[in-house]
């Protein structure tokens, strides 16, 4: 069944399909950037973007698809926190990537096949802007930093429609970052020792050394990895400008190719009827909603409720609510046949799916399946369905034993002994421990502590 997108250039639905010969469809969603924990607003794109790679994977076939998430190691922002922390931005970026990473393996959220991150494509950042400003589209400013002039894009607007809004870029006055135009923007940023610590590149010629603007780096990846012209581009609508407005400019300018067939926007998440804040108390991390006792499986389905197109409202009643869905999902499953189903039974789930990527139409057309019971299903559909939405129902882990105190203070005594090398202490404590029906299982950056199996 053809997959069909809302188009946010075009501003109509249309079908997805692989535009070169080796039909291959190319597909490019901006990731996070690793200076501090993703939100769920964040990973309700992600999601998203999870079920569009579903889908095409179902569709074309897992390896006539190409998936690129970047990751974003060097801004302001990431350079803003390792100065706070006082550590190298790399430290900072790849504890943040590592978190991220185990996020998304929670949600069940398949790789992307390449994943690159910004500092690892400089060389091509750089080239990228050095074609610009050969093609009379970029300049250096008096600084050394190199800007975007967008008045040499007579479509610069063309998605976000910024015209239609009455927010006209003018040449009124070129402001304190040296800017010909006021609506230009930083395609390289010169070295400013108060501002980026360590953080500095060889830059293009005729321009100082310095790090990458945010937006090049999103156009010289995809690039790099997809090539010139891609078949889908997505991310949140928080990005459709100035982020994705400008990577069509500079890569237009630059190749003189379409930058992208479809673009695709996921609308912001509310929390408790309103943006999260964490003054609001409304500022939830999966690893707090995990912390709450939610499980993964439920996170996602909560995520999934709502059309991406819309903006969704979250309550911890709607992962509640989630997680009896999930519950009874599980159990249905468990009593499924492994062969003898009609596939066609779930039908509508992927007409829901493929429309427009309906969500809570296919969750909808699930359980109107489940409620009729198992008559004419089998696991293979069942779980055809499950992959496409991501829905991992292995049953939940069961909660690990805790210690009691006094084994736990045990424990403490005896890792404070074996790091002052007072070994025959270590051990008498270890049997102590051993004696009460716990193991301390030791650890390079600490130890845990797990009952005897009986």
């Amino acid at each position: 069944m053809p997959i069909r997108l809302f188009d946010s250039l075009k501003r109509e639905t249309r079908e997805l399909r692989p535009s070169q010969p080796d039909g291959v469809y190319r597909f490019y969603n901006c990731g996070p950037t690793v200076y501090a924990p993703a939100h769920i607003g964040n990973f309700r794109t992600f999601v998203v973007n999870d079920i569009i790679r579903r889908m095409l994977e179902l569709e074309f076939g897992a390896d006539k698809v190409k998936h690129v998430r970047n990751l974003t190691d060097v801004d302001d922002r990431t350079i803003t926190q390792a100065k706070k922390e006082n550590r190298p931005l790399g430290e900072i970026t790849a504890h943040w990537t590592k978190l991220f990473h185990e996020d998304c393996d929670a949600l069940n959220l398949l790789r992307p096949h390449v994943e690159p991150t910004a500092t690892g494509h400089i060389a091509e950042q750089v080239g990228m802007i050095e074609q610009l400003m050969q093609r009379g589209h970029a300049y250096a400013a008096a600084d050394g930093s190199v800007y975007f002039k967008i008045a040499s894009f007579p479509g610069y607007g063309g998605l976000s429609r910024i015209r239609e809004r009455e927010l006209l870029v003018t040449d009124a006055a070129a402001d304190s970052d040296h800017k010909n135009s006021v609506g230009d923007f930083a395609l390289w940023k010169a070295y400013k020792p108060e501002d980026d610590g360590a953080v500095q590149w060889p830059g293009p010629r005729g321009a100082a050394a310095g790090r990458p603007g945010w937006h090049i780096e999103c156009s010289a990846m995809s690039r790099k990895h997809l090539g010139e012209t891609i078949d889908l581009h997505t991310g949140g609508v928080d990005l459709l400008f100035p982020h994705h407005e400008n990577e069509i400019a500079q890569s237009e300018c630059c190749t003189g190719a379409l930058f992208a067939h479809h673009w695709y926007h996921s609308e912001h998440l509310l929390v408790n009827g309103t943006t999260m804040s964490k003054s609001k108390g409304n500022y939830f991390t999966v690893r707090d909603l995990l912390a709450k006792g939610a499980t993964p499986a439920a996170i996602r389905y909560a995520l999934l409720a709502g059309h991406p197109r819309k903006q969704l409202n979250f309550t911890l009643d709607s992962l509640h609510a989630a997680e009896k869905a999930i519950a009874t999902l599980r159990a249905f499953r468990t009593s499924l046949p492994a062969s003898g189903g009609d596939a066609a039974t779930f039908a509508p789930v992927f007409a829901a799916l493929s429309d427009d990527l309906n969500t809570p139409g296919a969750l909808g057309a699930l359980f109107t399946v489940v409620n009729k019971g198992t008559a004419g299903v089998d696991l293979p559909s069942f779980d055809r369905v499950c992959f496409a939405l991501g829905l991992k129902l292995d049953a939940p882990a069961a909660p690990k034993a805790e210690a009691p105190a006094e084994v736990a203070a045990l424990a403490e005594k005896r890792w404070a002994a074996k790091a002052a090398k007072d070994f025959k202490a270590a051990d008498a404590l270890r049997a102590e421990i051993t004696a009460a029906g716990w193991q301390m299982l030791d650890r390079k950056d600490g130890y845990s502590l797990e009952p005897l199996k009986k």
